[in-house]
């Protein structure tokens, strides 16, 4: 640390942030002491679980609370907390470089608003909540001092792109944010106003567990004996006076702790945004206390909308766990397999060692029977939502959901029952397994399907054209974690999953006089293509286009290879099998051509040819575009001719 006062920049991008703030139109103002108020308890919630190893680090200072002070006549507004503090390095990192991981995707979510207006439910959710206080004050100012340090720090800013940073003296521990308020306009809420603060606090804070506290002027009556008389004994002069009395303003009701009945769908909403920071209401929750051996209460909410960060591996998970309304951790991974992390809400389990360390936790027999009871009742949960809510869902969860057929064997019997997929029947719409075999034609043994990135170039497939003749569905997956379902489910109600790339599909047997009459040509192109391929051979799926490329019962599909070098691994070569339709009329014309001069050069570019089809038939790239593009040219001149 170093005593000399320094001024530092901010990066680029929270630069673009903070004129964003400053400089727009906002019509939720009041969501800066949301977030301001939900850092201050998450900074209690930590050092209440450092207090579980070090607990002397608390010192005298026991009495939890988060204190706002409004001044009217400066103009001011000062949130104060007795959490866990920030040092010197702290402020730098997650004050002076603002969400590193979040702040790019901020601002592209940002922008694809399409409006110069901020929208509340993007604050929070993406670690900017503090800078929301921009909206509101020209200046912030941020005294802190962590818990077990003797020095604290200042951190201030303008908004102006840069702030400063020194180190400063603070008798106690916990962060003070003083804003230094705007000049509002005659419409606008004045935020050092006692009741407008109340109705803040009573509407997004409500159920924060510390008490928010306020100095507030009141009214008192003057005691008998302190009241001025005159000679007849009659009271003279005021009867009242004016005292300065904290008030507390959040009930700190723990919902959960309420039964099903009591809580009402609004106050789950404000319950729910406090601990997601997520302004948009939840689709759902789970509320619901488990007895037995043990007993313990969840409320689980099911977000309406995907957070930015769903598919990333840092982002945290979203329960909470207490042990008898006391925190214990706000990221409890061991309460929630992987593919479940989009839940959020809050597990009090009054049975917990409260000494336990996340390590033990991971070993605790209880915590792996709550998982286990959690993910049985949401699976019910699910199961039980309307058609149209749960296919909104599985809009914005589906692609996570399905992880868990690859990684949870125990349950991939149900996930299977919750998965969807869009077919080539469906016109768009979610069709389920069990709907899918409901639907399947009577002379059809297996589920077929068919893996890629683009929904279009799935559906037109050729590889699909003998499918599609014989009225055969197919399911189109087009997630990447599709091609890992497809390696873990295996079968459905008895009928084996079987790729639409892959393996002889046994819809058709090749007729054999045609397959002697092609049998040179087909040798001969499997020599000029030998290094492309393993195979040429009649096909039995297509019935209208000339070619397509098809792999073995055990090969890499061409989606998968795709990933894997996508994501820079190494992958093995796989060659494909080149198929051709002999009923096709260029094939009859090649063949003529082949049968009068094999040594024909021309014979090169149309193998070729039809291998540079066949690959941009499956929505792979072409080794030379320039080259085809010439060669089709070329054909083009000579049939218009």
């Amino acid at each position: 640390m170093t005593p000399q006062k320094e001024t530092h920049a901010f990066k680029t991008e929270v630069q673009q942030l903070l004129k964003l703030i400053v400089n727009s139109l906002y019509s939720n103002q009041e969501i800066f002491l949301r977030e301001l108020i939900s850092n201050a308890s998450d900074a209690i919630d930590r050092l209440k679980f450092k207090t579980q190893t070090e607990p002397d680090i608390l010192g005298d200072d026991t009495d939890f609370r988060i204190k706002l002070t409004p001044d009217g006549i400066k103009q001011t507004f000062e949130i104060e907390d007795n959490g866990i503090g920030m040092t010197y390095e702290e402020v730098m990192e997650n004050i002076g470089t603002i969400a590193q991981s979040g702040t790019a995707a901020f601002m592209e979510a940002l922008e694809n608003t399409n409006s110069d207006t901020l929208a509340p439910e993007l604050i929070g959710q993406f670690g900017v909540g503090f800078y929301s206080a921009f909206i509101v004050a020209d200046k912030i100012t941020i005294l802190t001092k962590a818990a077990g340090d003797d020095k604290a720090v200042r951190w201030e800013s303008f908004g102006d792109g840069t702030y400063t940073i020194e180190e400063a003296d603070k008798e106690t521990r916990g962060t003070t944010i003083t804003l230094e308020l705007k000049k509002r306009a005659d419409d606008e809420p004045d935020f050092t106003d006692e009741w407008v603060i109340r109705n803040i606090v009573k509407q997004h804070s409500d159920f924060v567990s510390y008490p928010i506290v306020m100095d507030v002027e009141r009214d008192e009556p003057i005691p008998e004996g302190e009241q001025l008389k005159d000679k007849d004994g009659k009271t003279v002069g005021e009867t009242t006076r004016k005292v300065i009395k904290e008030e507390t303003l959040n009930s700190m009701k723990a919902i959960w702790t309420r039964g099903q009945d009591e809580v009402s769908e609004k106050e789950h909403e404000e319950f729910y945004r406090h601990i997601s920071h997520d302004w948009n209401p939840p689709l759902t929750q789970l509320h619901k206390k488990f007895e037995g051996t043990t007993e313990y209460t969840a409320l689980l909410y099911i977000p309406s909308k995907a957070p930015f960060d769903l598919f990333n591996p840092e982002a945290k998970h979203g329960i909470h766990l207490y042990c008898k309304r006391v925190f214990i951790m706000d990221d409890c991974e061991d309460l929630m397999p992987e593919y479940l992390r989009f839940v959020k809400g809050v597990v009090d389990a009054p049975d917990l060692n409260l000494n336990v360390s996340r390590e033990i936790l991971q070993q605790d027999r209880l915590v792996k029977n709550i998982r286990r009871n959690l993910v049985k009742k949401l699976f019910e949960l699910f199961k039980n939502l309307e058609k149209e809510e749960y296919e909104k869902f599985y809009e914005e969860f589906g692609a996570v959901l399905k992880i868990g057929i690859h990684t949870d064997f125990e349950n991939k019997d149900k996930l299977a029952e919750l998965t969807r997929f869009k077919t080539t029947k469906s016109d768009g719409k979610w069709v389920s397994l069990k709907e899918y075999v409901e639907n399947m034609q009577p002379d059809q043994k297996d589920i077929y399907f068919i893996t890629g990135d683009n929904m279009a170039a799935l559906l037109n497939s050729p590889l699909l054209e003998q499918l599609k003749a014989k009225d055969y569905e197919v399911l189109l997956m087009s997630d990447p974690v599709d091609e890992w379902v497809a390696q873990s489910l295996t079968e459905y109600d008895g009928k084996s999953l079987k790729s639409a790339e892959k393996g002889d599909l046994g819809l058709d047997e090749v007729d054999e006089g045609k397959k002697d009459k092609y049998d040179g040509l087909f040798k001969q192109i499997r020599v000029i293509l030998e290094e492309k391929i393993k195979e040429v051979k009649p096909s039995t799926r297509l019935t209208d286009s000339v070619a397509c490329l098809s792999g073995e019962d055990h090969d890499m599909s061409a989606y998968m290879e795709k990933i894997l070098k996508a994501s820079g691994q190494q992958t093995p070569d796989t060659k494909r099998v080149l198929e051709l339709n002999m009923d096709h009329p260029v094939m009859d014309k090649i063949n003529g051509i082949f049968e009068k001069d094999a040594a024909d050069p021309v014979l090169k570019d149309y193998a070729g040819l039809l291998f540079d089809l066949a690959t941009i038939s499956e929505g792979g790239k072409i080794e030379d575009p320039g080259n085809f593009t010439k060669r089709v040219g070329a054909l083009m001149a000579d049939a218009i001719a």
